[in-house]
Parts: C-alpha cells; sequence; structure tokens
C-alpha cells in the first residue's frame, strides 16, 4: 500500500489506476484523439487552402461512396492485400519447412533470409524499382540475353503489370518475416507424432495436412491475419515504386487517404476515406483479438 499526505492509503485499484494512467494519456494524445479528430472532420468541408470550414453531415461520405474510383480503389486495395499476404505465407511456410529439418547450414540460411527483413521499405521500393525498369532494369536485361523479349517492357508503367509488380516486391519484404513465425510454429510441433504416422506409412504431404498443419492451427491463422492487418495499412512500398500510378492501377486505400489530403488538399474527404478505412481494419483486428483470446 502507498501512503499520502492526509494519512489516507491508495487501494489497490487506485494504485493499479495510477500505474496505466502515463500508458493511457499517451495513448489518448497520440491515438484516441487524432482517430475522433478525424472522424468529426470527415463531417465537414475542411480543405487546406482555406483557413475556414463548416459541417456539411454525411455529403462526403455520399461523394466518396457514389464515386466509381472509390470502387475501383478498393478492389485494388483487396488485390494487393490477398496477393501479398497469400503469397510470402505460401512461400514462407515452404521456406520454414524446409529450415526446419535441421540441416547442416539451416542457421546460416535463416539467418541469410531475415536481412531483406530488416531493409527499410523504402529502400527496397528503389531497388525493386530498378529491377522492374523499363529501360535499364534488370529484369528486361536478363530477359533480352536469354532470348525471351526483344525489346525492354514497362512493368511498372502497364497497367496490366504494376500491380503484380508492387505485389512480388512486397513477397520478397515479407517473406522472412512469415518465416519467421511459422518456423516458430513448426518447432512447437510434437515430433513423436510425425513419427509414428510415418510408421503407419504416412508420406510427406498427409503428415503436413492431418499433423503439422492442425497443430499449428491457431498460429498459423494469427500470422495470417496479422499480415492482412499489416498489408491493408502499408504505404511506403507501392508508393514509392509507382505512387499509385499508372492510371491508378495501384491506388489502395492508404494512397488514397495521402493524395486526397496533401495533393488535393480536401482534408474533409480524406478523412472519409480514412475513416472507411479505419472501419475495415476493425473488423480485421476483431478477427484477429478473438483467435488470440481463443489460443490464449
Amino acid at each position: 500500500m502507498s501512503k499520502i499526505k492526509n494519512g489516507g492509503r491508495l487501494t489497490d485499484a487506485q494504485v493499479g489506476f495510477l500505474l496505466i494512467v502515463p500508458g493511457l494519456a499517451f495513448f489518448i494524445a497520440i491515438i484516441l484523439y487524432p482517430f475522433l479528430d478525424a472522424i468529426m472532420t470527415s463531417f465537414t468541408d475542411k480543405s487546406l487552402l482555406f483557413p475556414t470550414y463548416k459541417i456539411i453531415g454525411l455529403e462526403n461520405y455520399e461523394k466518396v461512396l457514389s464515386d466509381p474510383y472509390f470502387g475501383k480503389t478498393v478492389l485494388t486495395t483487396v488485390i494487393f492485400v490477398l496477393g501479398s499476404t497469400i503469397l510470402p505465407y505460401v512461400l514462407g511456410m515452404i521456406w520454414a519447412i524446409v529450415l526446419n529439418q535441421g540441416f547442416k547450414g539451416a542457421e546460416f540460411l535463416r539467418g541469410v533470409t531475415l536481412v531483406n527483413w530488416i531493409v527499410p521499405g523504402i529502400a527496397i521500393g528503389f531497388l525493386w524499382t530498378w529491377i522492374f525498369n523499363g529501360q535499364y532494369g534488370i529484369l528486361n536485361s536478363f530477359l533480352e540475353a536469354i532470348g525471351l523479349i526483344d525489346d525492354g517492357i514497362p512493368w511498372l508503367g502497364q497497367t496490366s503489370t504494376a500491380l503484380i509488380c508492387v505485389i512480388i516486391a512486397r513477397t520478397w519484404q515479407m517473406l522472412p518475416w512469415y518465416m519467421a513465425f511459422l518456423l516458430g510454429g513448426l518447432q512447437s510441433v510434437p515430433l513423436d507424432q510425425i513419427e509414428a504416422a510415418r510408421i503407419d506409412g504416412a508420406n510427406n504431404w498427409v503428415c503436413f495436412w492431418r499433423i503439422i498443419l492442425p497443430s499449428m492451427k491457431q498460429t498459423a491463422i494469427l500470422v495470417f491475419m496479422l499480415g492482412l492487418i499489416g498489408n491493408l495499412q502499408h504505404f511506403d512500398l507501392p508508393w514509392t515504386m509507382v505512387q499509385g500510378g499508372p492510371a491508378r492501377a495501384t491506388t489502395t486505400l492508404s494512397i488514397e487517404v495521402y493524395t486526397t489530403a496533401f495533393k488535393n488538399w480536401d482534408m474533409g474527404k480524406a478523412a472519409t476515406v480514412g475513416t472507411i478505412w479505419a472501419i475495415i481494419l476493425a473488423c480485421f483486428s476483431i478477427i484477429y483479438i478473438r483467435q488470440a483470446n481463443e489460443k490464449d
């Protein structure tokens, strides 16, 4: 118990509350207040070009939801999120299984794999922009050298290939992250069950689907959901590579919020898109929290 000046004593509940006050104040100042302010801004016509603004109700939401470009942005976001989650997840699972075999040099390969995870996203964006460059990119040089193409292909300048290029770059960036967490899940699988199944004649595929995957089900789901949430709010890599172009082919919700606010100066509309974006994120976050609680 703690004493105070008037001779009274603080209860355990009061002491506990005082301990969380600094963290609570930080949360309110850094997260809660800006979020509530953004929601309030979404009901106004606030612009960075004018000092005054007025409340316009749901007008921004009507404009955003009726805008055909917004539907395309949501679809692009869905494709980007699914592609940049499923592809590195599957590859990360395969690589984790390989490294889990414990062969000589597995520790070294694990360390090498983690290198590109710690590289800043902007640096990765510049790297892959150079690889996919239509004039002097290494990909075109390689394809020309082996005779698959005659002229350079503007990979990032075509609406049909730009988003795929961004997904590939994001996959390269996040594969080590998935590998690390899935490898941890694999190492918790009981080896005696796998050995018993092999004695009964089960092959690798049967062992994976019947023993390994069910044993690490919660970990696999949590990693996948966390990857979805991270990709849904990802910004730096697609912005560095193509800035939402060409012709909005790579414009996701994060890029839409940025361009609306700081290129079109329309803070009200940007806050509206951001609020809708936050609601979508909240849905995935609720699923993630439920899965985490089930695991506990």
